[in-house]
């Protein structure tokens, strides 16, 4: 009990702040995906993320997270997550998970996509399109579960009812809570639990993002201390997005329409934040 971390529950005004933070990740990241093409470094990606953020006056959350030296991470190929742009040159093929996010007065943004460059290999489309459903069905989940633990439920369930075990969820790395800091309690797992998890409540803003591999889920971090890579070389994904549950419902802060497009189908109808 006493070393339990304390969930942030946000006011509608907190909110609304959020929900800026969220529209400036979510912009920035269309710049950093629209700069993902072969030839291009992945430093360029960093690049076009920040001049986003300075357009909008909002700052990064990475950008010297615990010494982190860069605007984004961006993930190629076995590299899970944490990777830091440089001057790898991206290619045809390349997997690339893209995670940034944004500051705006003093409340967080939080968000990943995946791109494909080129013609994907089956294989390769196959893993995006199922971590990116999977993570949708887990943000459906926190509008209509009760615990934080349906997320993760659900999550596994939309995977396994897919693919089977073809891939992997990375235990390693999971969601969060996110709010006045980047990452705060609770942790949001991509798997089923039998663990007791907090109740899912208004005002709690979570990020959802499963991780997905082509093969086993062990991991280990290069000589960088950051970038995260598959031991056994399977190419990884990562999909992420920041979600807000308030008294009408949830809202997607990182998405321009709330998530709606993809969460009707689901029998979920986002509710835009009180005032937003």
């Amino acid at each position: 009990m006493f070393g339990r971390r304390r969930i942030e529950y946000k006011t509608d005004e907190q909110l609304r702040t959020m929900v800026q933070a969220g529209l400036v990740t979510s912009r920035a990241l269309d710049a950093a995906v629209a700069a993902a093409r072969p030839g291009a470094t992945t430093a360029d990606l960093d690049a076009a993320f920040r001049e986003v953020l300075a357009a909008h006056e909002a700052t990064s959350n990475f950008l010297g997270y615990f010494g982190y030296p860069a605007t984004v991470c961006v993930s190629v190929n076995d590299e899970v997550v944490h990777g830091i742009p440089g001057e790898r040159v991206l290619e045809e093929g390349d997997i690339l998970s893209i995670d940034g996010g944004a500051i705006v007065h003093g409340f967080n943004g939080d968000s990943a996509r995946t791109v494909i460059l080129g013609r994907p290999s089956e294989a390769d489309q196959l893993l995006s399109d199922v971590t990116r459903d999977a993570m949708w069905h887990g943000i459906a989940a926190m509008a209509t579960g009760t615990r934080v633990g349906d997320i993760g439920a659900a999550i596994e369930d939309r995977v396994r009812s897919r693919v089977g075990d073809r891939l992997g969820i990375l235990e390693d790395y999971v969601g969060h809570g996110i709010g006045s800091q980047m990452h705060m309690a609770p942790d949001v797992l991509n798997y089923r639990t039998g663990d007791r998890s907090p109740a899912l409540r208004p005002g709690m803003c979570l990020a959802i993002e499963p991780m997905l591999v082509t093969g086993a889920i062990e991991t280990k971090v290069l000589e960088d201390d950051w970038t995260v890579v598959t031991t056994d070389g399977g190419r990884a994904c990562q999909w992420e997005h920041s979600v807000a549950r308030h008294k009408g419902g949830i809202w997607v802060l990182t998405a321009e329409d709330g998530g709606a497009s993809e969460l009707e189908p689901l029998g979920v109808t986002p509710v835009p934040v009180p005032g937003a």
